[in-house]
């Protein structure tokens, strides 16, 4: 049973004839026919747990963007329904209206449609549907919650699509559309046509002129058909804040766009996601849509509070991908994991592999921590005593500059290190990672370093 405001109201009102006839029978009486005329109300209320119900799976979206989740409501009992009608949804889901008035005579039925406007990716439960019954009065409703529920998937926001475009543009004149295709490093044969002055004479192909008695060059095209293997870390660090969110959602992006680039250049994406163990192995077909693949393999990612375990991913690597491949390691620059995880086995990888870190900063460093403190000024001016000195504002922006100056060279460090073995190191805010790991990977491919 559900009290409504109507009723409280009728109760109030009976403190009129209470002060006309200040008696007890007066107002027990009052309080007696409001209760018995509520609950003969409540009787003949359609019943909820009668009610038809079924839900409609909503349609996949992405995070910040609007979908819908619809309810089909009928109404199969003899009484005419009068209802709220609330359609739950995790606090994430932000469900705009979600409760909805309906009125239903016996046999009817209607839609209702609650829009969610997802604020974290992932499989977003819904709650159950919860009705409440009222009477012709709306004195006392009667409540039932029908345990229909459904899901949503919530892909990754993907806002580094905007630099798409321009990396396909980009593609294009690597992949023989300008006006020239001449042989070079990261090319390989396409087809014959015929010569024309200023062709370089040693693409002549000098069997097929013999044949066709006339002169024909080979023209060439970017390396196609190549491998692509992007390991994304859910360790410890993947958690660490970077602008508007974490690194894990940096690493993502930077994963989208790549692997949407990979697939229209020709070469084949696979996506690990690892920390202390394997958490996805998405196998992409250049003959599908490789980029909702791979969302959909990531939507589900999260951070997990263990250290990366590189050893058991140099293990798969080495034995999943025995032919050369270019291997993404979307991970951190913190030097105690690397010094202590990666750099041990990374000689493992480049020895067979061209292999690319890319890293998320946090945006730590000097100029974050309050600027060099050489030409800081203190808040206030600095009093004669020691003890007044040390609890100054200065002196704690001095120690987080010089805390953040340590750890930016301690990264250079390890960066230098995997430099130095092979590595490419792309690292850059997390706004701007994804562009750069996609420029880097034209870079390569121009170069023929695939």
């Amino acid at each position: 049973m559900v009290i409504s405001g109507r009723l409280v109201l009728l109760q109030l009102l009976g403190i009129i004839p209470a002060v006309i006839w200040p008696t007890p029978n007066v107002v027990f009486g009052w309080f007696a026919a409001v209760v018995a005329l509520g609950i003969v109300d409540a009787m003949a209320a359609a019943s909820p747990k009668k009610l038809l119900v079924k839900r409609n799976e909503p349609v996949a979206t992405r995070v910040g963007q609007h979908t819908e989740s619809q309810i089909v409501l009928r109404n199969p009992t003899s009484r005419r329904l009068r209802a709220v009608v609330r359609d739950a949804w995790t606090p994430s889901a932000h469900a705009a209206d979600s409760r909805h008035r309906v009125a239903l005579r016996p046999g009817d039925g209607a839609r209702i449609a609650t829009g969610l406007q997802p604020t974290r990716r992932g499989i977003l439960e819904s709650g159950p549907v919860v009705v409440r019954s009222y009477g012709p009065l709306g004195l006392i409703g009667r409540q039932r919650s029908l345990p229909v529920t459904s899901q949503v998937r919530v892909l990754p926001a993907f806002h580094s699509r905007r630099h798409l475009p321009s990396k396909l543009a980009r593609l294009r004149e690597l992949d023989g559309h300008s006006a020239v295709q001449i042989r070079g490093e990261g090319t390989e044969f396409d087809s014959l046509r015929e010569y024309v002055i200023g062709d370089d004479v040693r693409s002549i192909d000098w069997r097929a002129s013999a044949r066709r008695a006339d002169v024909v060059v080979r023209t060439w095209r970017p390396e196609r058909d190549r491998r692509v293997l992007i390991i994304v870390d859910t360790g410890r660090t993947s958690a660490m804040r970077t602008e508007d969110g974490t690194r894990l959602e940096a690493g993502i992006e930077a994963t989208l766009l790549l692997s949407a680039l990979a697939a229209h250049a020709g070469d084949h994406v696979e996506v690990l996601a690892f920390d202390s163990a394997r958490r996805a192995a998405i196998h992409t077909d250049t003959t599908h849509d490789v980029l909702a693949t791979v969302a959909n393999g990531l939507m589900s990612l999260e951070p997990a509070l263990v250290e990366t375990n590189w050893e058991k991913v140099a293990g798969w690597v080495a034995q999943h991908h025995r032919q050369r491949s270019l291997v993404v390691l979307v991970t951190g620059l913190e030097p105690a994991p690397l010094e202590a995880g990666l750099l041990p086995v990374i000689g493992h990888l480049t020895r067979r592999h061209t292999v690319i870190l890319a890293s998320a900063t946090a945006g730590g460093g000097p100029k974050a921590a309050g600027g060099d403190p050489a030409t800081a000024a203190p808040k206030e001016a600095l009093p004669a005593s020691s003890d007044a000195f040390v609890s100054n504002a200065f002196v704690p922006d001095a120690f987080d500059t010089a805390a953040n100056a340590r750890w930016e060279l301690d990264r250079a460090g390890v960066s230098a290190q995997l430099q130095q073995a092979g590595v490419h190191v792309v690292d850059r805010p997390a706004s701007d990672l994804a562009s750069a790991l996609s420029d880097r990977y034209l870079d390569l491919k121009s170069m023929g370093e695939l």
